[in-house]
């Protein structure tokens, strides 16, 4: 029997589109990329990515900013947002029954980065008191709890680059247990250092175009060669429907499905032939009662590496045998957030539901491949839809799929 649906009341987003729902929104429908040149990442095989720009942490969360890692203040940022966009105050909300779910993919190493500098250069003394509690990957979930006192379940969710789309998943959980009231989910990440770019460099798996860096990031184009790091944020409020339309909250969507899986064949490789995707995307439309035929828009996990997107484009044929759905994906426009990738790709599937509008691919000219997906490219898409997928696929072979609907 499929399980009632769970309603989105809330929005927050920090991301290289910008720092408010409304930025990322325009800048998603521009349709270009944010890439551009690191000076954190100078004298590097790959020196650019798509970064978190202009953010005044201390403006917007005061003295506490200095103790946050930035994957912690992004976040922090994003659930102050969209708990104000839910209409919810923690003032007065049920403390106890708030949860916090969140996937971060792994421990802030920009963090690491200083701090080993420090140590390996014999100045063990240097080494912050604040290094393990900026850095650990539950202090998303726990500084959000502190900052707006919420006292329920809070944990983080760890599944690669599908951590928050598996913690969505999962917060949808405390809501049809009753261990929960509100529950406030998604996923934060800061992916642009030193290491996580070098050691990307050295798999092969971050695009080489150091002399175009916005034209690096290219999902499902032909001449794709590699993902370009990103970081941010996203959280959503969840709430049971009936809750939420009794206290007057604006429904913005209604998450009706999920599905997570793994593989259970590489560490870093998918399946060749798209073994756990194809079950993820089934799965998700069955608990969700929908047909292929009831989805009007894919939200695809689009890396912009040659070898994942060809697998995710032959799975979508597959289950979508008739054509599938105008399909976008984000990732050109803002980077790859690793574990934030999965929340901050759910925020915008809602708003495309919103909206009745799809987003243009950045940088996409034509496929390759006898896989063609119905790419989104140019242009924003006007399309009237009241269902939508969102994909998340990572190392470990996991796989997790969102299905939202229009309220």
């Amino acid at each position: 029997m499929r399980r009632a649906e769970i309603a989105v009341t809330g929005l927050g987003l920090v991301t290289p589109a910008g720092h408010t729902v409304e930025e990322n929104w325009t800048t998603l429908c521009r349709g270009r990329s944010t890439a551009a040149v690191d000076p954190v990442l100078e004298g590097l095989p790959v020196d650019f990515s798509c970064r978190v720009v202009g953010l005044d942490a201390t403006a917007e969360l005061g003295r506490s900013a200095t103790r946050l890692d930035p994957f912690a203040q992004f976040v922090v940022i994003a659930a102050r947002q969209a708990v104000a966009d839910a209409g919810l105050d923690p003032l007065t909300w049920p403390k106890e029954r708030v949860g916090v779910v969140l996937g971060v993919s792994g421990s802030s190493l920009s963090t690491y980065d200083t701090e080993y500098g420090h140590l390996n250069g014999g100045r063990p003394d240097r080494v912050s008191p604040l290094a393990v509690p900026r850095s650990i990957p539950n202090m998303a979930a726990g500084e959000v709890a502190i900052d707006l006192d919420a006292r329920g379940p809070n944990f983080i969710v760890s599944t690669a680059c599908a951590s928050g789309a598996t913690a969505i998943g999962t917060a949808r959980e405390l809501l049809y247990s009753g261990a929960c009231d509100i529950v406030l989910t998604g996923g934060s990440e800061s992916a642009c250092t030193r290491m996580n770019s070098a050691a990307f460099a050295r798999m092969r798996a971050l695009s080489r175009r150091r002399n175009e860096p916005h034209a690096a990031s290219r999902p499902f184009d032909a001449e794709r060669d590699g993902f370009v790091l990103g970081e941010g944020a996203a959280v959503l409020v969840l709430e049971r429907p009936s809750a939420a339309r009794a206290r007057g909250a604006p429904v913005q969507a209604l998450l009706r499905g999920f599905a997570a899986n793994t593989d259970a064949y590489h560490p870093i490789s998918p399946h060749p032939e798209g073994r756990g995707v194809l079950h993820a995307i089934t799965t998700a439309l069955g608990d969700g009662g929908c047909r292929p035929g009831d989805i009007g828009h894919i939200n695809a996990h689009g890396t912009s590496t040659a070898r994942n997107d060809a697998l995710e484009a032959a799975a979508v044929s597959r289950i979508f045998e008739d054509g599938a759905p105008p399909v976008t994906a984000p990732k050109g426009v803002v980077g790859h957030s690793l574990g934030a990738a999965g929340a901050i790709e759910a925020a915008y599937t809602v708003l495309a539901l919103r909206h009745e509008c799809v987003p243009p691919v950045a940088n996409f000219k034509g496929q390759d491949g006898d896989h063609k997906l119905d790419i989104v490219a140019g242009h924003p898409r006007p399309v009237s839809m009241g269902t939508a997928l969102s994909f998340s696929f990572g190392f470990g072979g996991q796989n997790a799929v969102l299905l939202f609907t229009a309220d």
